[in-house]
């Protein structure tokens, strides 16, 4: 019999009214203190610009409530100058000419210099998006690391193939891949710099130029990004770097007539938006969007593991990732036992501020999405649902969440309809095995980015992969296991196009054919 817990006093790590830090981090913050000082302004073909307007914007720590920096917010003008600055690079800089051996090597480079000065990305990364440092340190800066150096592997690696035509006569035939052009690339708060990089680096790969809009809410690393990409040598407006709010720099860069292709990652709302916005000139669009990703526990399951991953997979990163399993089924055979498990491990979760070296669960980015998440929670009590751990936000200063389970009698609730994007799990329970029902739980949703499957039998589990209309399904393992060998990209309303892999570096390349006959 599932038991509500005792709501006893979140674990927020404070000392006298003062968030703990971990003594490691300071010798790294006194390196970061000359850059939090900075003017920090737009990166715009190889130079540090103020926007047209002189306005700013202020950055706001998670934790904390307070602005702790300030940037440049650009505009409509400060993104039509970058994108003649990207332009420019791609006719007539020296990036069209550079061999793709010089493309890789340059990209080995930047990814050489955020492993130097990886603890730096860290701070600024837990700083400004409130995950905790040791996840930043060993998970974000290794993750955009890799990113760099196996996209780095793929600037040479960009073929056509020579096909047997069938025309009368002689021929020779053959296709080229040619980098698409100029790419506008708009990325979220929720892993801003690894998010960054995984777009930036297949991009560069396969010969395109840039002009990135970080989310409003995060914009300090691409700004250090932008310092090392100048360091490493990248010819100027190769890469450029415009922040401001995503209703008029983002927007401005969706239907900007020079711009041949964008690639978003964020909410489907916003994903529509872009969508309607590029139409002006058909530029390619990219999108990786919302999900509400499906875990199934079958009886035979190894429990234990399947607990584990399962609170992973909604916990982590205070449950802001798009992959995140969000919505629960375990077979009635086992689901106190599962439910019981995660909540357990929920509630032994340390919240608190990022700095502190305890801490496992940070805030969510802002107050607005610490009252979007409440207001979630909220729906499913009024709805019927029962809340087995946590259910409330955190009174303090910062954005948190108390780590949330909710049984819930059926999927019609508002909580396990929509994402909630934030460390909330909708869990119920199924019985018998039928593939066909199971799936149909699975798919009700508008979207169709991930699943994950927990079972011993590998024949079921290969069947019921095929069943399940989701681009990522992964078996015995959490739905954000990602590997950079794999596509990654969604169903139905989460999106269009696939990221990571050959499949996400072909995606900024035109494909052209050549017939010649002899």
């Amino acid at each position: 019999m599932l038991r509500p817990r005792t709501r006893s006093e979140p674990r927020l790590l404070v000392k006298d009214n003062v968030l703990q830090a971990d003594p490691d981090i300071d010798a790294v913050a006194s390196t970061l203190a000359g850059f939090l000082a900075d003017r920090h302004r737009l990166f715009i073909g190889g130079k540090w610009l103020s926007a047209a307007s002189e306005a700013t914007m202020d950055v706001v720590n998670p934790a904390t409530g307070r602005v702790f920096a300030s940037v440049a917010s650009g505009a409509a003008a400060d993104v039509d100058l970058a994108v003649r600055a990207a332009r420019a690079a791609f006719e007539a800089g020296p990036w069209p000419t550079l061999q793709p051996s010089e493309r890789a090597r340059l990209l080995w480079r930047l990814a050489d210099a955020l492993e130097a000065h990886g603890d730096e990305f860290a701070l600024l990364e837990t700083l400004n998006n409130g995950m905790p440092f040791k996840t930043a340190r060993l998970k974000t800066i290794h993750s955009s690391v890799e990113s760099l150096r196996y996209n780095a592997g793929w600037a040479t690696k960009l073929a056509g193939e020579v096909p047997s035509l069938s025309l009368p006569g002689e021929w020779h035939g053959y296709t080229q891949r040619e980098p698409i052009g100029v790419v506008a690339q708009i990325v979220p708060w929720n892993a801003p710099l690894a998010i960054s990089v995984g777009k930036i680096a297949p991009a560069l790969a396969a010969g395109c130029t840039i002009v990135l809009k970080p989310a409003e809410q995060t914009p300090l690393t691409a700004l250090r990004l932008a310092q090392l990409v100048e360091s490493v040598g990248f010819p100027p407006g190769v890469v450029n770097i415009v922040t401001g709010s995503g209703s008029v720099a983002g927007a401005a860069l969706a239907s900007h007539p020079d711009v041949d292709k964008i690639s978003f990652t964020g909410s489907t709302r916003v994903g529509k938006e872009i969508l309607a916005a590029a139409s002006g000139n058909m530029k390619r669009v990219a999108l990786e969007l919302g999900g509400k990703s499906p875990v199934f526990i079958f009886s035979d399951a190894d429990i234990e593991s399947a607990i584990e991953a399962t609170a992973l997979g909604i916990f982590s990163n205070s449950g802001q990732i798009c992959a995140a399993g969000s919505r629960m089924y375990a077979h009635e055979s086992v689901f106190d036992r599962v439910v019981d498990g995660i909540a357990e491990r929920a509630a032994r979760l340390k919240v608190g501020p990022g700095i502190h070296p305890e801490t496992e669960i940070g805030p969510v980015i802002s107050k607005e999405q610490q009252i979007r998440v409440s207001d979630y929670i909220a729906s499913g009590r009024r709805e019927g649902a029962k809340v087995v751990v946590g259910g409330h936000a955190i009174k303090c200063d910062g954005f948190f969440i108390e780590p949330t389970v909710l049984t819930c009698a059926t999927s019609a609730f508002t909580a396990v309809r929509e994402e909630i994007f934030g460390p909330v799990l909708c869990a119920m329970s199924f019985d018998g095995d039928d593939l066909e029902g199971l799936a149909r739980q699975a798919n009700d949703t508008v979207y169709g980015l991930s699943a994950s499957i927990w079972t011993r039998d590998l024949s079921m589990a290969h069947r019921f992969a095929r069943r399940i209309k989701a681009g990522n399904i992964r078996i015995n393992a959490p739905s954000i296991a990602l590997d950079l060998a794999l596509p990654f990209g969604g169903y139905k309303q989460s999106g269009w196009g696939r990221e990571f892999s050959r499949e996400g570096v072909e995606a900024y390349t035109e494909l052209k054919s050549v017939a010649i006959r002899l």
